[in-house]
């Protein structure tokens, strides 16, 4: 009777605190997330970040796009996942911390769509396995504290029975067996709690305050459990002394096992294997491969090692018997991720692909992982390059592995009596570039073109590129000071910017999800980033949240890049680096000053195509102009367009249908114009 009152006023008082405990972390939160929307409000031009607020809270909705009619031909399986995740709009509307439901009423228009991604979908799975997987192992982790808190009588009344197993060994030693597969020392007990709450407690999927919520709820199931442990050692004294008896006998054992049953080739039967509670954290760190074979597209990895020993990877969506080949290189900060992030509609890799093209996806040098032929390279020398090295280094080593591989496919594809009509170059290849990416492939042309060697491309597409960038806001020209003053002091200091920890990296990317469940702090966040960033309006939230940002591994800018585009902008002209003095120009350029990319703009001899963002503050439409004008001075076949979009719209768009519509056209006038050659 007195234990089911002591039972009853436990669970009693231990669900009133969680339910204050939670309550009191809401309110504040709901609090933070209402006056970030008061001043989201207040700041000029924000104000439709407001667009959908309930309450104290503003939600995202999540709706299946349109299909575009650039998609006309694309696999049944393409057309039955779209379909598939119109079908389930509901159920990818996913409340991630709170228990309130996502209002869908509302408008259907274009602009305000928001479809899952490969960066969401996997997610929302994963986090109700993992709900259900807390829910199996609650009572051993519990178990497993309440054996800690009891560590001392154990010890004062272990001691007396150890003595006595070391006398009668061999009696007991058959009693110790009879425990079973589930022995364990009390220390190891301990370890696998704590690994477990660690575990659990940071799972990748969640966010910070995802994170204390449930770190908080585990907290206090932990203390009341203990104290209903230790209540029942007092209400029922003889079965504890039984208990504390029968853990004394068990013997160490620093390895748990459980029993699993799996299917062999002939009969099922259970078998035994060790498992490891204490795995590293993690966020969500899966990568382009992973993105890429979800969505059921083939991929094939291809390792590069450029001519100054630097290991890139050069990723492939293949279609080896495709002789149309695009390649996608990206910008700044970034990696192959961004040209699939948006899923199978809406990024230009899957639509490439769908259009019949082999897909080549470029990697830069320039991660925190530092692959190099030289696995004991320091991190200053890692470190140590600019864009040139992009441009004369990486890209060439990457097309010269296109031009390998896919010559090597063909030839072993056609049959032997016929006799191709360019045997050199049986393909054709287009580039699509951003950003950085596009200021690379615009220096390895023209260093190809001066050289004399063939650069093997037939058509370029440059979204926002990089190169001429005076005309920008006052913040860049106050970075423009510093990367060009302190560059003597800092650069052997900070060789490269990037997260520096694998704890950092894991809180930013907790801290991108938190950002989007509470999207009135991530509106605020995302303000203060774009003004940082001269009022870009990319989603720059939305890009923390990607997974190539994670724990392990990230994408890094040298200082060397840095400073070369604060030359480039001191300087108004796009050129290569300068190294300090003419007489280390002279031994790298045999030119006292570096060379000036601009005025070498009559080498290129493919059709180019600019294409700048309205709202682009990063990267001007005015400075993407600068670019054109100079191309049809010098005679090149360019064009030039505009979209309403920002910096990071050009890979990181909300399924932009004209943009998809533009770079396959781009890419049909080029294929035209293969037909008639062939």
């Amino acid at each position: 009777m007195i234990q089911r009152l002591v039972d009853n006023f436990l669970a009693v008082t231990k669900e009133s605190v969680k339910t204050i405990t939670y309550e009191s972390l809401n309110i504040v939160l709901r609090l933070i997330n209402g006056s970030s929307a008061l001043l989201l409000a207040v700041l000029p031009y924000k104000t439709n970040m407001l667009e959908g607020i309930q309450g104290w809270e503003l939600r995202p909705s999540f709706r299946g796009p349109r299909f575009p009619r650039w998609m006309e031909n694309v696999s049944s399986f393409n057309q039955f996942v779209h379909e598939l995740a119109m079908d389930s709009d509901s159920a990818s509307s996913v409340d991630y911390s709170s228990g309130e439901e996502v209002d869908h009423d509302g408008n259907d228009d274009d602009d305000d769509t928001s479809p899952s991604s490969p960066t969401s979908q996997g997610s929302q799975f994963s986090r109700a396995s993992s709900y259900n997987k807390h829910e199996k192992n609650q009572t051993q982790w519990i178990f497993s504290i309440f054996l800690w808190l009891l560590l001392p009588a154990r010890l004062t009344l272990g001691m007396p029975f150890y003595l006595y197993s070391i006398f009668l060994g061999r009696a007991l030693k058959g009693t110790a067996n009879t425990h079973g597969r589930f022995r364990t020392s009390h220390v190891h007990a301990v370890r696998k709690s704590l690994d477990h709450v660690v575990e659990r407690a940071t799972d990748r999927r969640r966010g910070v305050i995802e994170d204390i919520h449930f770190g908080m709820e585990i907290f206090i199931e932990s203390i009341f459990e203990g104290i209903h442990k230790i209540a029942s050692c007092f209400l029922s004294p003889v079965d504890s002394f039984r208990v504390l008896t029968r853990w004394s006998f068990v013997a160490d054992d620093s390895t748990a096992y459980v029993t699993t049953a799996t299917l062999a080739e002939h009969t099922p039967t259970p078998i035994e294997r060790k498992i490891r509670l204490n795995s590293s954290l993690n966020t969500d760190a899966r990568t382009c491969q992973d993105v890429i074979t979800e969505l059921g597209y083939p991929y094939e990895a291809i390792n590069v090692v450029t001519a100054d020993g630097y290991v890139i990877i050069l990723e492939r969506i293949p279609r080896r018997d495709a002789r149309k080949t695009v390649y996608l290189q990206h910008g700044v900060f970034d990696s192959s991720m961004g040209w699939v992030s948006n899923g199978f509609v809406g990024s230009p890799a899957f639509a490439a692909f769908d259009q019949g093209y082999d897909v080549f996806l470029g990697n830069f040098r320039g991660l925190v992982s530092r692959e190099h032929v030289n696995k004991n390279i320091s991190s200053r020398e890692y470190w140590r390059y600019s864009i040139n090295e992009h441009g004369i280094e990486d890209i060439p080593a990457m097309i010269e592995k296109i031009h390998q591989v896919k010559t090597s496919e063909l030839k072993s594809l056609s049959e032997p009596d016929t006799e191709e009509a360019n045997a050199e170059q049986p393909y054709k290849l287009c580039a699509i570039c951003h950003s950085l990416g596009g200021a690379a492939i615009l220096m390895y042309i023209i260093t190809r073109r001066v050289e004399q060697k063939p650069h093997r491309l037939s058509r370029l597409i440059l979204l926002s590129p990089a190169g001429f960038h005076h005309d920008s806001s006052i913040g860049f020209k106050v970075l423009e000071c510093l990367f060009l003053w302190l560059a003597p002091v800092v650069q052997p200091l900070v060789p490269a910017f990037y997260i520096p920890t694998r704890f950092f990296r894991m809180l930013v990317n907790k801290l991108a999800r938190d950002f989007h469940n509470y999207p009135a702090v991530g509106g605020v966040v995302q303000t203060l980033i774009g003004y940082l960033l001269g009022g870009d309006s990319s989603n720059w939230i939305g890009v923390m949240g990607l997974p190539h940002y994670n724990m392990n591994d990230m994408p890094g800018v040298s200082y060397g890049i840095a400073l070369h585009l604060a030359q480039m902008k001191h300087a108004q002209k796009f050129r290569m680096f300068d190294y300090g003095s003419p007489a280390a120009n002279m031994r790298v350029y045999g030119l006292p000053e570096p060379l000036d990319l601009g005025e070498y703009y009559g080498f290129i001899d493919i059709p180019v195509d600019l294409v700048a963002g309205k709202k682009d503050k990063v990267v001007r439409p005015s400075m993407v102009r600068k670019h054109y004008g100079l191309m049809r001075e010098a005679g090149v076949d360019a064009s030039y367009d505009e979209f309403e979009y920002a910096h990071l719209d050009f890979v990181f768009s909300l399924h932009r249908e004209e943009l998809m519509g533009y770079l396959m056209s781009r890419l049909l006038l080029e294929e035209e114009r293969w037909r008639s050659d062939w």
